[in-house]
């Protein structure tokens, strides 16, 4: 941000939005007439300070001498010292205002600290910067194309697996159909809550994402979605998500035979936390199951261990093997209508694959 610290009247603004400009280049001038009077009567103030200064080291010197020759008394001599001090601090007061002064009007003159492209344009010329220690008045805004960054808000749920170092797949509005790299330099400490008090309270975190490939089109302000990979796993047995559900443990004990029941059993996840809760149902008492289909058509409600996910797909640690054909559809069917040994209609295939 190129914003004014003193007030004045803005004489020249040398770039536009868009404008590429270098560290170091002018790119402000504010009226400096009171600041450089300003700064000629700082410097005849110090002037007169100094003068005042050398009578008084004088004085001083003389006291000192007929002192020592006893022809003045102590209370005379301390007087002397007195108004020495006084013109000292006289002469270093001055000085200060000098460099306030001078300070002031080297402030009229605004750069550019660091490269980049003018994003932004507040003010024209002939208007007046309110600038000030304690507020800012921006004028023009600079950024470092160079150097872009995505931030993005990730669920409560999800932020506990995101880490600094963690790679981010980007896709920004403006180029459809691809994606470009980045890396997560940053995760926030502090929420965002949206609709508190509400069904649809929702609490995020902040995460910031340095892309990696740049395009010259870049600009700041574009809208953009990213995928932060946080686990990779190589040749996992994987499902898609639609096509597991959860049920309550007490709904498999009363599906099949005793013999499939032990089987299934063995093959069931133990100790893992379910990815949804079904109301009314404690979550020891809920498992994920899938629905396998077998050559009849019909299905056999089998639990599964999940590992990790992305949007499409669960990890299967165990409870299937590759090539299983699974039932997929709509949630509440696989949640709440579908059971063991009911016959499907088969409109498309999806099996268990690495």
């Amino acid at each position: 941000k190129i914003s004014a610290r003193v007030p004045g009247k803005i004489l020249e603004i040398a770039a536009e939005e868009g404008d590429s400009v270098q560290a170091g280049e002018v790119l402000v001038r504010l009226e400096q007439e009171q600041y450089v009077a300003a700064l000629e009567r700082a410097k005849s103030a110090l002037l007169e300070a100094r003068a005042n200064l050398t009578l008084a080291e004088n004085e001083l010197h003389r006291t000192e001498a007929l002192y020592e020759q006893k022809l003045l008394s102590l209370a005379d001599l301390e007087v002397a010292r007195a108004k020495y001090d006084q013109a000292l601090s006289r002469v270093q007061q001055a000085e200060a205002g000098v460099k306030e002064a001078r300070d002031a009007l080297e402030r009229t003159v605004l750069t550019t600290p660091i490269s980049g492209v003018v994003i932004q344009k507040n003010k024209e010329v002939g208007e007046i910067a309110l600038g000030s220690q304690f507020q800012e008045d921006v004028i023009l805004v600079v950024a470092q194309m160079s150097d872009m960054e995505v931030r993005v808000e990730v669920n409560e749920n999800d932020i506990v697996s995101v880490s600094r170092g963690d790679t981010a797949l980007v896709e920004i509005d403006a180029f459809p159909d691809t994606v470009f790299r980045g890396v997560v330099t940053d995760i926030s400490n502090s929420a965002k809550t949206k609709g508190a008090g509400t069904l649809e309270e929702v609490t995020n975190f902040e995460v910031r994402i340095r892309l990696i490939d740049r395009l010259p089109a870049f600009r700041p302000g574009m809208s953009a979605i990213a995928d932060i990979i946080t686990d990779v796993r190589e040749n996992a047995l994987n499902v898609p998500i639609q096509a597991v559900t959860v049920r309550e443990k007490e709904t498999l004990k009363q599906s099949g035979s005793p013999e499939e029941e032990r089987r299934r059993q063995g093959q069931a996840a133990a100790g893992e936390s379910p990815k949804k809760k079904k109301k009314g149902a404690q979550e020891d008492d809920l498992m994920e199951v899938v629905f396998v289909l077998r050559e009849d058509n019909t299905v056999e409600m089998r639990p599964v261990k999940l590992g990790i996910s992305d949007d499409s797909y669960y990890e299967v640690l165990s409870g299937l093997e590759e090539g299983e054909e699974v039932v997929t559809g709509p949630y509440r069917v696989l949640s709440r209508t579908l059971k063991d040994g009911d016959r499907v209609r088969v409109r498309g295939r999806s099996s268990t694959q690495h």
